[in-house]
């Protein structure tokens, strides 16, 4: 990829994994610029894959780029868990900088009384937010010999 090449815009369909080889790529979300990537082996479209949802962000290299490509992200993952534990440790890691993050707000504004002492109830709120379901169950289910 060349300089301004956007690998994908948000909201576009994606469940590719991408790993960086060399070269930088820019993320962006509402149009607010969240960082950029350099580090060999940056594993990206980690989001989307294991959400099973449209690109979370735009990414778009910010100099010449080299990157591997798997087009269909989930099966790579389910075929190579090295790169699986890869990605666990990057989403893990995200979440440790998130909830250090929402500790230092609880903080520094547990005594506003405005809009900033809700802060910390809406980033708790949407951190522990989930929305699937798990349904505990046996091999036997849904027909159970019983």
């Amino acid at each position: 990829m060349s300089a301004g090449d956007c690998l994908v815009e948000q909201g576009d369909p994606f469940g590719a994994i991408v790993i960086l080889v060399d070269g930088a790529v820019a993320i962006e979300r509402d149009g607010v610029g969240l960082g950029s990537i350099d580090a060999a082996g940056a594993i990206l479209g980690d989001m989307s894959t294991v959400l099973g949802r449209s690109a979370t962000a735009t990414m778009r290299a910010e100099r010449d780029t080299t990157a591997l490509w798997a087009d269909d992200g989930a099966a790579y993952l389910t075929e190579r868990p090295d790169v699986l534990l890869e990605v666990a440790r990057a989403l893990a890691t995200r979440l440790d900088n998130l909830t250090g993050h929402l500790a230092d707000v609880q903080r520094q504004y547990a005594d506003d009384s405005g809009h900033l002492g809700m802060l910390d109830d809406v980033l708790s709120t949407l951190m522990h937010h989930q929305t699937r379901t798990v349904v505990t169950g046996s091999a036997r289910l849904p027909d159970p010999d019983y």
